[in-house]
């Protein structure tokens, strides 16, 4: 059984090290406290919404953060689901989809448009979840990005 609730500053000890492996995915090196000062900033600031999920033992095994957006075109509020995660020990089954889904109930709860992604075109699994969770990949708009320092 798997529990998903909203983060809040207590359980994150909970989510650092979620979060710190996730950036550990993504090739970024460990770094525990700069993630538990970013992650408590986020929910300090209402600038982000996490939600955990719990396994029978309750134990944390993933995470899935979305920031808020509007579409100046839509007039709507939109998210963005920047980081979605589960433990390695506890993939394949069904977390990550559930924490997706969690993500739809919250834009639907918002009265938002919806809510986007970006992941790597080598981002297999992701790239099969993605569609069998009911979304679409957008082949019309490319997608820019500009760095000040990388």
């Amino acid at each position: 059984m798997i529990n998903i609730k909203k983060a809040s500053l207590a359980d994150l000890k909970h989510v650092v090290p979620l979060f710190d492996a996730y950036r550990i995915f993504y090739g970024k090196e460990s770094n525990l406290l700069a993630a538990e000062s970013f992650l408590s900033e986020r929910l300090t600031n209402n600038e982000s919404i996490i939600y955990i999920a719990r396994n029978a033992e309750d134990k944390a095994v993933g995470f899935i953060q979305l920031y808020p957006l509007f579409s100046s075109t839509r007039m709507q509020r939109l998210w963005l689901l920047n980081d979605l995660y589960v433990d390695a020990s506890a993939r394949r089954q069904g977390i990550a989809r559930k924490l997706i889904d969690q993500a739809k109930q919250l834009s639907q709860a918002t009265k938002s448009r919806g809510f986007f992604l970006e992941t790597g075109v080598d981002n297999h699994e992701g790239n099969s979840l993605y569609p069998a969770a009911g979304m679409t990949l957008n082949k019309e708009s490319n997608y820019y990005f500009w760095n000040v320092v990388d």
